[in-house]
């Protein structure tokens, strides 16, 4: 009895081992997988294609989604990648266009922009809304059970809307703090067989007795592509701290696409170095993309480097890993090796294998900036004037100190060149006392392009003082608007019958200070006009059946950034 009781103990004890190892193999498996894979289907009924890959490298920001082709076209069906409700609404003329967010049982939400239309349940709340307060552009919380969402229900159909340039459906997933994640995370797949491309290599001296090939500031360093699709260079001299920036991309197999990057890693002499994560970020360190990257060199040559290296007042969260800010410290007379390995989300990987010789140079002393340039610190806020302009630089604008080039000649101000980031907004004033008052409201500040076209920003009064706020430094100046917005029927003309038409088009459009606003009437009646500011058309759809008479007289009026208004009025008839 003895010997059997033994045996069951036995037993009962690996049974209890095994199951704890195999809960403790799945708890592993779910700390490795922290996404749910099952949850969350595609948007789009056909094989996934990428115009744009998440956080690639945009103007003033990583792209927080996957922008998914509808071959060209608009209005593919869009589907809710998982049951919910809807939680916002927004119709923008510029951004997002018009975009629809679901909040999920799991606390995720997922995101459709650039849309054409929702699908019926929805346009007809937001029609509702948008006649009740009369205005095109709206932001709308719905309750959680205004719009309940089931299972891959159709929500929309994509578009052009907004900042789009081409037909296409911008998609995220965002977590419960809105921060907006690579939906790949959550089993999207995308085939991806091709491994990323490096195009250019730079190297940066970074300290003042820094040198690469005995030169103190970056450098190009030539690439030589291996036969396996790796690169190497030629030995580089160098002596002190450096860093190293990269051009590159990738690409999937459908698509001829140049997309972003999942993953860079550094090592030096085998030790990891930097490692940068594209997985997710957060809406408030998005612009300091302009940091990440060598902003100056982007202004002058339109090519966005990486910058594999972390200089102050770099707050993202993309950097998972990082020794000595990801830079290589060269000893005289040393020999080291420095490699950068970058991966697709597939795991594709490209190598760069560059070997260094430590050699040590004194070099010449660093060349003082012109006597006129201004001596700005980060840390702390000023105040530039002279003649009719002031400038106010808040504290931590700038990412570090700098010199900086301020002339006033007349009604143009020069503020420095537009190649120094900055991560606050400024403020330009100009006083404009010296105009009479019905010019003074014609006036508005803007920035002038270096082939010398002026192009308006936002410009407020106070009294007889102008202000503009931009995160931009170069040259501006000020302009006068006084023509009204044209406006000219596209589909019509004064007496048309207009039975046989769905829609009422009109073209708006301002060539100086900009449409700010519009409003359009039938028989005193407010109607719905939509605005595409990319083919400057206001549409109005008789479907919303507001338009009802046999004789319609038309109102519009639309105004632009300074207050001039251009009045258009005509009739047309329908049965």
């Amino acid at each position: 009895m003895c010997g059997i009781l033994y045996i069951s103990t036995t037993t009962l004890f690996m049974k209890l081992l095994w199951s704890t190892l195999l809960f403790c193999f799945g708890m592993c498996a779910i700390a490795q997988q922290p996404y749910p894979q099952d949850y969350f289907k595609s948007p789009l009924k056909q094989t996934l294609v990428l115009s744009g890959s998440f956080a690639e490298l945009r103007s003033n920001h990583f792209h927080s989604g996957l922008d998914l082709k509808t071959n060209g076209k608009q209005g593919v069906k869009v589907y809710a990648a998982a049951s919910g409700y809807v939680s916002r609404i927004k119709i923008s003329r510029y951004g997002y266009g018009k975009a629809l967010y679901i909040t999920h049982p799991n606390g995720y939400t997922s995101v459709y922009a650039h849309l054409q239309k929702f699908a019926p349940k929805i346009e007809s709340y937001v029609k509702a809304k948008q006649y009740e307060k009369e205005t095109f552009e709206i932001e709308l919380f719905p309750s959680p059970k205004a719009l309940i969402i089931s299972p891959d229900e159709m929500v929309a159909f994509s578009g052009n809307t907004g900042g789009s340039s081409g037909p296409h459906l911008h998609f995220e997933i965002r977590d419960k703090n809105q921060r907006p994640m690579n939906p790949m995370l959550f089993g999207m797949d995308i085939k991806d067989t091709t491994r990323p491309e490096i195009y250019d290599l730079f190297a940066y001296p970074l300290s003042n007795e820094s040198h690469v090939e005995y030169k103190t500031s970056k450098i190009p360093i030539r690439l030589q592509k291996l036969a396996d699709g790796n690169y190497k260079t030629d030995p580089i001299a160098a002596f002190g701290q450096i860093g190293f920036g990269i051009v590159s991309n990738d690409r999937q197999d459908y698509a001829s696409n140049k997309n972003g990057l999942n993953s860079i890693s550094t090592y030096f002499n085998g030790e990891i170095l930097l490692s940068v994560d594209f997985k997710r970020f957060s809406f408030n360190e998005t612009k300091h993309l302009n940091r990440y990257i060598d902003y100056a060199h982007f202004k002058e040559n339109k090519t966005r480097i990486q910058k594999l290296f972390i200089e102050t007042n770099n707050p993202l969260s993309l950097f998972t890993y990082e020794e000595n800010q990801g830079r290589a410290v060269i000893k005289d007379s040393t020999n080291s090796v420095f490699i950068i390995e970058i991966k697709d989300y597939k795991n594709n990987a490209t190598k760069i294998h560059i070997p260094i010789a430590g050699v040590f140079f004194k070099s010449k002393t660093t060349p003082s900036p012109p006597l006129h340039y201004t001596r700005l610190q980060a840390s702390t806020s000023t105040v530039l004037e002279d003649q009719l302009y002031r400038v106010d630089i808040p504290s931590n604008a700038l990412y570090e100190d700098v010199y900086l080039d301020f002339k006033v000649s007349q009604d143009t101000l020069k503020l420095h060149r537009p190649n120094v980031p900055l991560q606050k907004s400024i403020t330009i004033s100009f006083d404009a006392s010296q105009y009479k008052p019905e010019t003074l409201e014609k006036l508005f500040i803007g920035s002038v392009s270096k082939w010398g076209k002026l192009y308006p920003i936002n410009t407020k009064r106070k009294g007889t003082t102008l202000y503009s706020r931009t995160k931009s430094f170069g040259t501006f100046a000020v302009g006068i608007d006084d023509e009204g917005p044209k406006i000219s029927p596209r589909n019509f003309k004064n007496g048309s019958w207009m039975s046989n038409y769905r829609y009422l088009k009109i073209k708006i459009s301002d060539n100086l200070s900009g449409v700010k606003n519009f409003r359009a009437s039938v028989n005193d009646t407010w109607i719905l006009m939509e605005y595409d500011p990319k083919t400057k058309t206001l549409t109005h759809d008789f479907n919303d059946a507001v338009v009802r008479e046999t004789k319609n007289n038309l109102k519009l009026i639309v105004t632009d950034n300074v207050g001039n208004s251009s009045k258009f009025e005509t009739v047309f008839y329908r049965k």
